[in-house]
C-alpha cells in the first residue's frame, strides 16, 4: 500500500532517488514512468515499489486500476493477533489488486451481521470473516446461507460448523495443545491447567479435545478429573487469564496452558501477584506468537498460530470463490509451532531434585 502522504515525480533528482531504491539507472525509470515498452516486468514492477516506498504517487497510466472491495471482519483489534491477520490478508488482497475492507466489531458497536450488511450495500466482491459467529456453537448459521442465496462469496477463518457450506481455515487446536503439554511434561510438570475461553466456542471446544486427550495420555489421568480440576473457563483478556490461572494454581497447577497470549500474559500477572516467579516456581505457555510477546517478561513460551499461511489461503480460497470456482465445503487445517522462550522450566520439585535441594512446598 502507498504511504498516506505522497508525491507527484517531478525533479530529476527524484529520478535519481527511485533509480537508486529500485537498484536500475535512471533512464530505466524514466522509461517505466513514461510507460515505454522495452522493460522486463520484474524491472517494472522493482520501479513501481521503488515508487511506492518512498511515497511517491504512480503516474495516472500506470496506477492499477481496482478488482473490487473484499470485506474483512475481525471481532476486535485489541488482541494483537487480529492485526497481525488482518495485515496478512490486506497485503495479499492488495497485491491481487482488490482493495481490502477493515471491518470491526466493538462492545455496544455494529454486530457481525450490521458490518455484513453495510460491505453487502457496498458491493463487496467477498467476505473474510474472522473468528465470528461461524465459531459459536450457539449462533443462527442460517444468516451465512442467506448470504450465500446473496450471491456473495465468503471465507470463515478460526471456527468450523457443519451446517455452513462454506470453506474454512483453522489451526490445529488438539494439536497445539498436545504440543504445548508434551513440553510442559518434559519438564517434570504434572499438574498442568488450562486456561481458555467460554465452553461455547469452536477453537475451545477442540482444544478442550486435545488437552484431555495429551494429558490422560502422557500423566494417566482420566477426563473426568482434568475436565474438573484442570481446566478453567474465562475470558480471552489479560484479566481473564489473571482470573482463570489464579484458580487452576488454587488447585495446585505448577504449569498453565493459555489460549491466548493476551491470557497468558494475565496468568503471568496472578503468579507474581502470589509473590510466585515465571519460570522458577509456575511455568506458563500462551498461544499465538502475537508481534512483540517475545519481549515481554520474561519472553514468552507459546504456540505459534501459523498467521501467514491461514491469511493467504483465506484470500486464495476466497479468490477462486470468487471466479467461479468455490472451494468444497471443506476445511483446511494449518499445523501450529512450538516455540520455547523464557516462561517455562522445569517443575519446582524437579529443579530442586537435580539441584540436591530440599522438597519445596506446594504451589
Amino acid at each position: 500500500m502507498r504511504p498516506v502522504q505522497s508525491h507527484p515525480v517531478t525533479a530529476p533528482a527524484r529520478l535519481a532517488d527511485i533509480a537508486a531504491q529500485a537498484g536500475v539507472s535512471e533512464a530505466t525509470v524514466s522509461r517505466v514512468l513514461n510507460g515505454k515498452p522495452g522493460v522486463a516486468a520484474t524491472t517494472r514492477q522493482s520501479v513501481l515499489a521503488a515508487l511506492d516506498v518512498l511515497g511517491y504517487e504512480r503516474p495516472v497510466r500506470l496506477r492499477q486500476r481496482s478488482a473490487g472491495l473484499v470485506g474483512l471482519i475481525t471481532p476486535e483489534l485489541e488482541n494483537p493477533i487480529f492485526p497481525a491477520l488482518a495485515q496478512v490478508i490486506g497485503q495479499a488482497l492488495t497485491r491481487q489488486g482488490y482493495t481490502p475492507v477493515l471491518a470491526t466489531q466493538t462492545p455496544g458497536g455494529s454486530t457481525e451481521d450490521e458490518l455484513t450488511e453495510m460491505l453487502v450495500d457496498r458491493g463487496v466482491s467477498g467476505i473474510i470473516f474472522v473468528s465470528g459467529l461461524h465459531a459459536d456453537t450457539s449462533a443462527d448459521m442460517n444468516r451465512y446461507e442467506q448470504l450465500r442465496a446473496q450471491g456473495v462469496p465468503f471465507v470463515l477463518v478460526d471456527g468450523f460448523s457443519p451446517r455452513v457450506q462454506a470453506p474454512f481455515i483453522s489451526p490445529d487446536d488438539r494439536a497445539a495443545m498436545r504440543l504445548a503439554v508434551t513440553h510442559l511434561v518434559s519438564l517434570g510438570h504434572s499438574r498442568i491447567g488450562l486456561a481458555l475461553g467460554p465452553r461455547r466456542f469452536v477453537p475451545v471446544l477442540r482444544k478442550i479435545e486435545g488437552f484431555v486427550a495429551a494429558v490422560g495420555d502422557q500423566l494417566a489421568l482420566d477426563a473426568a478429573t482434568i475436565e474438573t480440576e484442570l481446566i478453567q473457563h474465562s475470558l480471552y483478556t489479560l484479566e481473564g487469564g489473571q482470573a482463570a490461572a489464579s484458580a487452576l494454581m488454587d488447585r495446585g497447577c505448577t504449569a498453565v496452558v493459555c489460549a491466548s497470549d493476551m491470557m497468558a500474559l494475565g496468568a503471568i500477572r496472578a503468579a507474581r501477584q502470589r509473590g510466585l516467579e515465571v519460570p522458577d516456581d509456575v511455568s506458563v505457555v500462551g498461544f499465538d506468537d502475537s508481534p512483540l510477546i517475545a519481549f515481554t517478561d520474561p519472553p514468552l513460551t507459546t504456540v505459534r498460530k501459523p498467521v501467514p499461511a491461514m491469511g493467504q489461503a483465506a484470500v486464495r480460497t476466497l479468490l477462486e470463490e470468487i471466479g467461479g470456482t468455490p472451494a468444497p465445503h471443506s476445511e483446511f487445517v494449518f499445523m501450529p509451532e512450538l516455540v520455547v522462550r523464557g516462561s517455562t522450566a522445569s517443575c519446582p520439585r524437579v529443579a530442586r531434585q537435580r539441584s540436591g535441594g530440599a522438597n519445596p512446598t506446594q504451589v
